[in-house]
């Protein structure tokens, strides 16, 4: 394992420095100006939905993923300089923009010593080889810079035995091999993605003494089952049978020798040796044509129903291969991994609007820029809609018709397929400015996965300015249904307070709204188009991360004619425009009170009765709820009642700032320490079976089957009363600001 020093660290110092002054200067008014009651523009709301070009955004995605643009490389630099020039236009530029750098730790295969799986004979000789690139299939996928598939982060090695099929690799898969009698020690382990997270099936495989691990993606779960060359790309949307998808395999998120520090040059570097987060095991991804030729040639045990996927034959679990297959029957698999870590220098972009009246309160929008490859639709699809946004913006700006009442910062985040690591470095750089003063955050990472409906992810205060911004916008296609109209029609939920209304999914870790919303709690969302799950069963668009997400491949099967891009942008914009112009902040914080009560219901439901057998209540957690119900219910009272008359605007500043920081009162940064970053008691990642508060839920699932008094009850005991504090801390933030 190498670890190589790329670039210098002046330029980030300076960089950096740059990017903290301009943030501290547009918290600064340019003059003395009182916070007049400046509220959001409907003309020129209608003017930047109307100027938004579904062909610009087009052009944009044609020269974004013109070439491939891994983190650091050439290409990603030159994006870099392509951003700051656009933000710079003197006609339809922004205030002002910056790039800051970071020297952070990834992850490269060798480039004189490419990873390779081999299947080795008896005599030790390699009698079959797998397949180390992807076909070119378009002349795209052959170039110099397309980096071969790898696990960014695995260790290097080489690993050779017997091949197991372990399912998804997930600990209860290799806990069933154990119980089919299966050896697991010194094998190669056979996954497929999905089911736990790609590191996590190293991490398991490891645990039972594997020695290697392969991943594959089986066209049961991205292809409908398709698998054949003429039904695959170019000519369906589906995988081709060489696609490989990459991805990092670090468990954490942020800058793996920086945990809480930004990663500048004056910033403590964990030792290398002590760095956490790795897979344990080389490990490698391949195609679904090599993983045929592997798993249908397996011994052993046929695999359970569940297990069975598309690859036109019967999977078995091993090990080893079969008498009278392909191979002679005691072969066995030799993965050898190469990859190295290397510091290098990667860039964040940032281009700010000063708001006009509140320029200390930022709305930001944020996107990364880096790829595996191509990457079409991951990530370029969303920079190209940041870049047609910006310019409509920047455009009225520059012309003198508009400028905010509060500042919007745009943001290009990089390195965030090596794990969100641009965004979190800024969040770790700034965290007490950030968590002060930014409203919300805004995050269109891959704007279409495909043109069937709107689908958002978000904290509950967002559900109403989501909603409103749609309710606005025609949807794309026939017919004249609004976004919001459409949404419902896929996506929906009864609620007690609305009724049947669009759902929106809750925040995970997949993309930089990870660190916002878990370590700064700040309100935010996640934008995007998606496919007609009644048509599809594909967990994901099926090119994902792999040398195939090309330009060519979303202008034939994503979005012809660029609508479902321009929806979103639209959408994105009506919302950025009600955040940062609307004298009221459109944040609706009694949404939250449907969330809690469901979690509520959930724990007296299916964990009540258990928690009474070790004299456990949960009358301290009701009690805590009814209090966030009838405070959030008599803060939007008193917000409609002011809304009537001609309020203090300064009064109306403090109403906001309780809206704002809601958010941040359910952090709790020792709630969970096992869980690097996660502070957020209602977002937290949740192992548990019950669908409510993470840590109870987690905690309850540990201690099931253990004794009173042990351990496990007095964490599941620490766990309410967090959730509890919590709770009463957020009700507290929403009284009267002179309540103490």
């Amino acid at each position: 394992m190498q670890w190589t020093k790329v670039l210098g660290l002046g330029l980030g110092a300076a960089a950096l420095l740059g990017l903290g002054i301009i943030l501290g200067h547009f918290a600064i008014p340019k003059k003395a100006n009182s916070l007049a009651p400046q509220d959001l523009d409907l003309e020129i709301l209608e003017t930047v939905m109307g100027q938004l070009d579904a062909h610009r955004i087009r052009e944009n995605l044609r020269e974004l993923s013109r070439e491939p643009h891994l983190a650091s490389s050439p290409r990603d630099e030159d994006l870099v300089q392509l951003l700051l020039q656009r933000w710079k236009d003197p006609e339809s530029g922004l205030d002002s923009a910056e790039a800051s750098t970071y020297e952070v730790l990834l992850s490269f295969p060798s480039q004189e010593q490419p990873n390779v799986v081999d299947i080795v004979g008896p005599t030790g000789g390699i009698i079959h080889s797998c397949h180390r690139t992807e076909e070119n299939v378009t002349g795209e996928q052959g170039g110099p810079d397309v980096v071969q598939p790898y696990a960014a982060y695995a260790p290097s090695g080489t690993p050779q035995g017997l091949l197991v099929y372990a399912n998804r690799g997930a600990e209860e898969d290799f806990k069933e091999l154990q119980t089919q009698g299966i050896k697991l020690e010194g094998t190669i382990a056979l996954t497929r993605y999905g089911g736990v997270g790609r590191g996590a099936k190293a991490v398991n495989a490891a645990k039972h003494g594997v020695a290697g691990v392969l991943v594959y993606t089986d066209p049961a779960d991205i292809n409908d089952g398709l698998s054949s060359p003429d039904e695959t790309f170019p000519n369906s949307w589906y995988l081709p049978p060489s696609g490989v998808e990459r991805g990092s395999y670090y468990e954490y998120f942020g800058d793996p020798l920086t945990p809480y520090l930004p990663a500048v040059p004056s910033s403590f570097r964990v030792d290398l040796a002590n760095v956490s987060g790795f897979p344990p095991i080389p490990t490698q991804p391949i195609g679904f044509q090599d993983a045929r030729d592997l798993l249908c040639n397996l011994n052993g045990t046929l695999a359970p129903a569940t297990w069975q996927g598309a690859l036109g034959c019967h999977y078995r679990l091993g090990p080893g291969f079969r008498p009278d297959g392909d191979f002679p029957a005691d072969s066995q698999v030799n993965v050898s991994v190469y990859n190295r870590l290397e510091l290098r220098n990667s860039s964040n972009v940032l281009g700010i609007i000063r708001g006009a009246v509140e320029p200390d309160r930022y709305v930001l929008y944020g996107n990364h820029r880096d790829s595996w490859v191509h990457g079409a639709v991951d990530p370029s699809s969303g920079t190209a809609v940041l870049l047609e946004l910006s310019r409509v913006l920047g455009t009225l700006l520059k012309k003198g018709t508009w400028r905010p009442r509060r500042s919007i910062v745009f943001a290009s985040w990089g390195a965030e397929e090596f794990g969100l690591i641009g965004s979190t470095e800024f969040t770790e750089e700034f965290f007490n400015k950030l968590q002060e003063r930014t409203v919300a955050y805004i995050n269109v990472d891959i704007s279409v996965f495909a043109n069937a409906t709107l689908r958002v992810q978000g904290t509950p205060p967002v559900q109403s300015v989501v909603f409103s911004a749609t309710k606005e916008i025609r949807s794309p296609g026939p017919g004249d249904l609004s976004i919001y109209d459409n949404w419902i029609r896929y996506f929906n939920r009864s609620s007690p307070v609305y009724g049947l209304v669009p759902s929106l999914g809750s925040l995970g870790a997949g993309s930089d709204y990870a660190p916002f919303v878990h370590f700064l709690g700040i309100s935010s969302m996640d934008i995007a188009y998606t496919y007609d799950r009644s048509k599809t069963s594909a967990r994901i668009y099926p090119t994902y991360h792999t040398a195939f997400d090309t330009f060519d491949y979303v202008d034939k099967f994503l979005d012809p004619g660029f609508s479902s891009h321009q929806a979103v942008a639209r959408t994105a914009g009506s919302v950025i425009l009600r955040l940062s112009d609307s004298f009221f902040l459109p944040l609706k914080v009694s949404d939250y009170s449907e969330t809690l009560r469901s979690f509520l219901q959930a724990a007296q439901q299916d964990l009540g009765a258990l928690l009474e057998q070790h004299s456990i209540s949960l009358g301290p957690l009701v009690t805590a709820v009814e209090k966030f119900e009838a405070e959030a219910a008599a803060l939007g009272q008193r917000i409609s009642t002011l809304q009537k008359g001609s309020p203090d605007p300064l009064q109306v500043r403090m109403l906001n700032d309780q809206l704002m920081l809601l958010e941040r009162t359910f952090l709790n940064p020792r709630a969970f320490p096992e869980e690097r970053y996660y502070s957020h008691v209602l977002w937290a990642p949740r192992t548990g079976s019950v669908v409510t508060f993470p840590g109870l839920s987690n905690a309850c699932s540990r201690a099931r089957d253990t004794a009173s008094g042990s351990e496990a009850w007095a964490e599941v005991q620490r766990q309410l009363s967090i959730v509890v504090t919590a709770l009463e801390g957020a009700a507290a933030t929403l009284r009267p600001v002179a309540d103490l």
